[in-house]
């Protein structure tokens, strides 16, 4: 039995239990350690857990024990309710990856006074020979304020620097709210170009002939309150970048003129007879498929492909959960800056509900979560009642009906992950699938 001081307590409360439990973890180097509660679900995650199983802590937290605890064969992990101790049991599981490990596994269940489970702390040692995945995959990175652990985000980081060095057109496909302006001024503020003008325009906000008027300027008297001449975008952005927001959204009769300036490297004003040079990058952005609207007649073919010479994808938030904590705590920090609320945890009823979502609205739409938390919660954790309506709500996915019309597998599996707001299990459910055959056709298509 372990003899303590009677202070004990005061000196927790002091230093605080949770920096208490990660000064301990991080003693226990490539060790993991984590504690579980009385349902058994995961409440403390270290950094050692995290290298050892793959599983970063806003994929697990709040979530069952056995969702990142898996066995590896066909003897069941003992249950710590039942056994109350357990200490270096051999037993092998399974990481992120898919990939097995052998480790040895101590932990100590606790109950209340009356008896009942009331949590347990874990511990897994590797055996030798194991070393922890050192590939940059797993760390963050920031690009131009961007944020991410995400192996397509890193990828996408790496196309912009290397495009930025050219003067290639660049066509940024991604969901609203996923970054895309984020990205086009990463593209200009990385590329010669820097020091000149970036400009941009939402091409779905204006009517069509506001819209050519501010892309390309009027002459003064060539419509009723054309007072004076009017230098559009392409003009004020000479020499430098403008980014075309939803470019699937600019009229066909406009997309002939933007074809000119592409291939011509000049345009004629509103009312003009004379044409303007200029030298401007364009970066373009839409969250549609372009081929798609080609197809049915919305896209002029020749624009597409002269806007689509590099082509960057950005995943939406639903598919970047090991993302979630960084973006979450980067927009608390950012409130708690303001100093009228500081929040210092996220209860894991909270964070699963956060990572359960499937953000419709991207990384707007967390930032938006975050100050509406801020606005009607105190205290410093944010709880579930500090979130939007729609995440108390207890929703069920809706099944994906097997007489739906036949589609390609990869757009079934990518559908599920949607309905089941990227939860893997449900995903594989509602495809009638084992979990196992899901991973396998998710790593086959790169999903």
């Amino acid at each position: 039995m372990i003899r303590s001081s009677p202070f004990l307590n005061r000196w927790l409360s002091q230093v605080g239990p949770s920096i208490a439990m990660e000064a301990l973890s991080d003693m226990l180097d490539c060790g993991a350690l984590y504690g579980i509660d009385q349902e058994g679900r995961i409440l403390f995650w270290s950094r050692g857990a995290e290298a050892l199983l793959g599983y970063g802590p806003e994929q697990v937290l709040g979530q069952p024990c056995n969702q990142a605890i898996r066995g590896a064969g066909e003897r069941p992990l003992c249950c710590i309710a039942e056994q109350g101790s357990v200490k270096g049991d051999a037993v092998e599981l399974l990481r992120a990856d898919g990939g097995k490990l052998r480790v040895r596994r101590s932990a100590r269940a606790f109950f209340d006074a009356e008896g009942r489970f009331a949590g347990a702390l874990e511990v897994l040692w590797p055996e030798a020979g194991f070393s922890p995945p050192s590939h940059a995959e797993g760390k963050v990175e920031e690009f131009h304020g961007i944020i991410t652990r995400d192996p397509v985000l890193k990828q996408a980081f790496r196309i912009v620097r290397n495009v930025a060095e050219t003067e290639a057109t660049v066509l940024i496909r991604g969901e609203t709210g996923s970054g895309k302006e984020l990205f086009a001024r990463a593209i200009h503020a990385e590329s010669h170009r820097r020091d000149r003008p970036f400009l941009a325009v939402n091409c779905a906000a204006l009517s069509p002939s506001l819209l050519e008027s501010e892309l390309f300027g009027h002459k003064r008297g060539a419509f009723t309150g054309a007072v004076k001449d009017h230098a559009g975008l392409f003009q004020r952005a000479d020499g430098g970048t403008l980014f075309l927001d939803e470019v699937a959204e600019l009229p066909l009769e406009l997309q002939a003129k933007l074809l000119r300036v592409l291939q011509e490297r000049d345009f004629v004003p509103v009312g003009g007879d004379r044409a303007v040079r200029v030298d401007v990058r364009i970066v373009a952005a839409t969250h549609r498929s372009l081929r798609q609207w080609v197809k049915e007649g919305k896209f002029r073919e020749d624009l597409m492909y002269r806007l689509r010479v590099v082509p960057i994808f950005l995943p939406p938030l639903r598919e970047r959960r090991q993302d979630m904590s960084l973006l979450l705590w980067r927009c608390i920090d950012r409130h708690n800056a303001r100093g009228q609320r500081k929040i210092l945890r996220v209860e894991p009823e909270a964070m699963r509900r956060l990572l359960d979502h499937a953000w419709p609205g991207n990384v707007r739409e967390l930032q938006n979560v975050v100050e509406y938390a801020f606005a009607v919660g105190r205290g410093e954790a944010l709880r579930l009642e500090d979130l939007p309506p729609e995440f108390r709500e207890a929703s069920q996915p809706e099944p994906i009906r097997p007489d739906a019309p036949p589609r390609e597998e990869s757009e079934r599996i990518r559908e599920a992950l949607a309905v089941a707001g990227g939860r893997i299990d449900e995903a594989a459910r509602l495809l009638g699938m084992s979990r196992a055959t899901f991973w396998r056709k998710r790593k086959q298509y790169g999903i």
